[in-house]
């Protein structure tokens, strides 16, 4: 079957050419050499790692690294309680999307109950404080300062008190570097919470929320290295994607998709995360619609989270099993 391959770099929404592929030729492996030298690498299959979704109790821990470079981290976060600090960080803009339950979100620019398929973005140098309720949530720490793509939908609100049975307590503020990672606090110190929380009666600024998109590509938040937005899946007609200049992370929100790429091909479900590395063609197909976060990255955003899984080789087979189509 003849697909298009949309050949793309990270700063534009427009192709920089578009080329009509042999899909089995696409997907299949070299051919052989008759050189007495070895040609290619032998690339490992993509890699699947899962977190389920559903809650499930457990003692309060510090969020999960997934993947991870020397600017970026992408975290996965579950919580029944309250998070012991507030925390300020020193070098980055965190992002958080809201996967499932209730999380209260505190900050000095004002409190946001947060929903699932909601974003929000913490300004860098801003105190933060969260209250979950049977809820996950990832985090992603971007350099600031991060620009907002998308209309929000609304703002963090003066609310006091941020949630009911709330008292004032001894708590402690924690500034870190190195995207809050454990071990690189600057300084932690006790804090006046009520001081904190009044703040926003002396600020302008608020923090916005923004939601998942419905349909296609929707940009949500970027940088000059960074893109991280939601792509909605349709059946339709297979058509291939090749970015030059950036690793894409993906993270399967509802519904299921099966990716097909270079390095092989994968169902992916709800709680799925998977990189694509740069220049590396693939496509998703879906029976239903079925929507996904996307994080593209400039550097190399290697996993540092244990595999759950891996894709399978191509074969002629798998591709023939698959009798619906699909948009990216």
């Amino acid at each position: 079957m003849t697909v298009i391959e949309d050949i793309m770099v990270l700063a534009s929404d427009t192709p920089l050419r578009s080329v009509e592929r042999d899909e089995h030729l696409l997907l299949a492996p070299p051919h052989p050499s008759d050189l007495p030298i070895k040609l290619w690498h032998d690339h490992p299959p993509l890699e699947v790692v899962h977190y389920s979704q559903q809650y499930r109790a457990q003692p309060f821990a510090p969020p999960r690294g997934v993947y991870e470079n020397d600017r970026i981290r992408v975290e996965w976060q579950t919580m029944d309680n309250r998070q012991p600090f507030y925390h300020r960080n020193c070098d980055v803009d965190e992002i958080s999307y809201q996967i499932a339950g209730e999380r209260t979100l505190m900050t000095e620019l004002g409190v946001i109950e947060h929903r699932a398929g909601e974003f929000s973005r913490i300004p860098r140098g801003v105190a933060h404080d969260n209250y979950g309720r049977g809820e996950s949530h990832l985090l992603f720490y971007m350099p600031a300062p991060v620009a907002e793509l998308s209309a929000p939908i609304r703002t963090s609100q003066p609310t006091m008190p941020p949630f009911p049975g709330w008292q004032p307590g001894a708590v402690n503020e924690a500034v870190t570097q190195c995207m809050g990672t454990p071990g690189h606090d600057i300084a932690v110190f006790p804090a006046d919470e009520t001081l904190l929380l009044n703040r926003i009666h002396a600020e302008a600024e608020r923090m916005t929320v923004l939601a998942a998109g419905t349909g296609g590509d929707t940009p949500l938040y970027g940088t000059d290295e960074l893109r991280l937005g939601t792509t909605t899946v349709v059946p339709g007609p297979r058509r291939y994607r090749r970015t030059l200049d950036a690793d894409e992370i993906q993270y399967q929100i509802n519904g299921t998709r099966t990716l097909l790429t270079q390095r092989g091909l994968v169902t992916l479900r709800p709680g799925d995360f998977v990189r694509i590395p740069l220049g590396v063609a693939h496509a998703g197909v879906v029976d239903e619609p079925a929507t996904h976060i996307s994080l593209l990255s400039h550097r190399e955003l290697p996993r540092i989270a244990e595999t759950t899984r891996t894709a399978d080789p191509y074969s002629p087979g798998l591709l023939a099993d698959l009798t619906v189509g699909d948009a990216r």
